[in-house]
């Protein structure tokens, strides 16, 4: 009667462990799967956020060096604050575009795996289908956002060089100095702009592939 308790406990313990296993499996490629998806929505927002400041701080900058503007002390607090916003916000943009790299890799590798794993050669042939063709779209975002840190590093430069500027001479002839550099900060946000257009593409496209529609 012993043995036959201890054999019961112990098969019992091995089906616990084996759930427990399958179990954790599953979570694991479910967790995955929501941070790859969770980041493509991180990145989504943040850039359509950043192109909100991005034209914020260019109307409080063009609003500096007009010919009406009476009070210009506060209108340079209002660039400052709006500055400080686009540089919080860009800065959190490719923070999120590197990190997506690093989450993909991780998830797709590990689908990769999960794939050869199927005995059905159906589900393995789609498995790897679906893969490969997430894969390439998200590969996209990465390479297209390759271009940003440039474009955004080179305005946000002039525009902060223009704060500082600006901040030791407030004054009708000091901003009538600095107007030309402020003017060719208008192109450049242009530049930058047009560099964040290849990424929310891809986004779309990722939107459209997983949720059946761009959102």
């Amino acid at each position: 009667m012993k043995l036959r308790n201890n054999s019961l406990a112990i098969f019992t313990m091995l089906l616990f462990c084996t759930a427990a296993f399958l179990s954790g499996c599953a979570t694991t490629g479910m967790d995955r799967s929501v941070k790859a998806s969770n980041s493509i929505k991180e990145v989504d927002r943040d850039i359509r956020e950043m192109i909100v400041h991005i034209d914020v701080t260019a109307a409080s900058l063009d609003s500096l060096f007009k010919a009406e503007q009476h009070d210009v002390k506060k209108a340079f607090d209002t660039y400052s604050h709006d500055l400080a916003k686009l540089d919080s916000q860009g800065t959190l943009v490719l923070k999120h575009v590197e990190e997506m790299k690093s989450r993909n890799k991780e998830y797709f590798s590990e689908w990769e795996k999960q794939g050869d794993a199927y005995t059905n050669q159906e589900i393995r042939e789609l498995s790897e289908e679906r893969r490969n063709k997430l894969a390439e779209i998200y590969a996209r975002v990465h390479t297209a956002g390759g271009g940003i840190k440039g474009a955004y590093i080179a305005y946000l430069t002039d525009l902060k060089e223009i704060q500082v500027y600006l901040s030791n001479d407030l004054t009708p002839e000091g901003v009538k100095t600095i107007s030309p550099v402020a003017n060719k900060t208008f192109q450049d946000r242009d530049a930058l702009k047009t560099s964040l257009k290849p990424v929310i593409d891809a986004l779309d496209d990722i939107k459209a592939e997983l949720y059946g529609g761009k959102k």
